[in-house]
């Protein structure tokens, strides 16, 4: 038996005559990291903003964690625990780090309207911030300005905003575009560490990234899905490979 946390049935999204997306047919597995790869312009973002609800779709239908939100607003799927991070670094660069992670704790216990209230109150919530920041290894950091971190911590920092939205399901979009070599370990090795009894989607085209931590691998062209497996199953299909390759190569790889 499966245990699906996402399905998408016949999911497809239609823009003036262009589909973007073209009847994808998506299982994510609870417990397992995900990978959403393809070519640039498959439609992977597209199909994103489809599951967070940011597009309402031409066709199909979306089932998270046993309910179909296909009609819901993005505000409540988020609050029924799909939880995004996007291409660009999106942190508030004047607060601290802790913060940055209080904002979203705050916001989660339902705190984030109470303005009237004592900052005392708050304070409550520090020991589960400074809690979250050590899991990303940034808990020496927490008060420094979020907006002087180096580019791979403040992608650590958002990893930990995320968290403290206590997700069923996180999708990461790109959570290693633009980094150095150390940052890309860094952060592969958090997005496995965090992934810890928990469901991740992530759309990356590092594939040495996608090798090393996913579970499963499904693979987008021209809106279509074309393969869905383990990376020695995706990497060694030949419709993969001339996606990848633009031409068939016996043994190749869909990096």
């Amino acid at each position: 038996m499966t245990d699906a946390v996402l399905e998408t049935r016949g999911l497809s999204k239609t823009f003036l005559g262009f589909t973007a997306v073209d009847g994808v047919d998506l299982s994510v597995q609870r417990g397992h990291i995900h990978a959403l790869i393809g070519p640039n312009g498959a439609g992977k973002t597209t199909l994103f903003n489809l599951l967070t609800r940011f597009l309402e779709p031409s066709a199909g239908e979306i089932r998270f964690d046993g309910t179909t939100v296909t009609a819901l607003p993005p505000r409540q799927v988020a609050r029924r625990g799909m939880v995004r991070s996007f291409q660009i670094s999106a942190v508030f660069a004047g607060l601290s780090v802790l913060d940055n992670v209080r904002v979203a704790l705050q916001r989660k216990l339902g705190l984030s309207l109470h303005f009237w209230r004592s900052v005392r109150v708050l304070d409550q919530i520090n020991e589960q911030a400074l809690a979250i920041l050590d899991q990303v290894g940034l808990a020496e950091l927490a008060n420094e300005a979020a907006g002087a971190l180096p580019y791979g911590r403040k992608r650590a920092l958002e990893l930990a905003t995320t968290l403290a939205m206590d997700p069923v399901l996180m999708l990461l979009d790109e959570p290693t575009q633009g980094m150095g070599y150390e940052d890309v370990d860094r952060v592969t090795s958090l997005i496995k560490k965090i992934s810890a009894g928990r469901t991740v989607l992530m759309v990356e085209h590092n594939m040495k990234v996608v090798a090393s931590i996913a579970d499963t691998l499904s693979v987008l062209q021209r809106g279509r899905l074309l393969a869905t497996g383990s990376y020695q199953e995706v990497s060694a299909n030949e419709e993969v490979i001339r996606a990848y390759l633009g031409g068939g190569r016996r043994g190749g790889t869909a990096a």
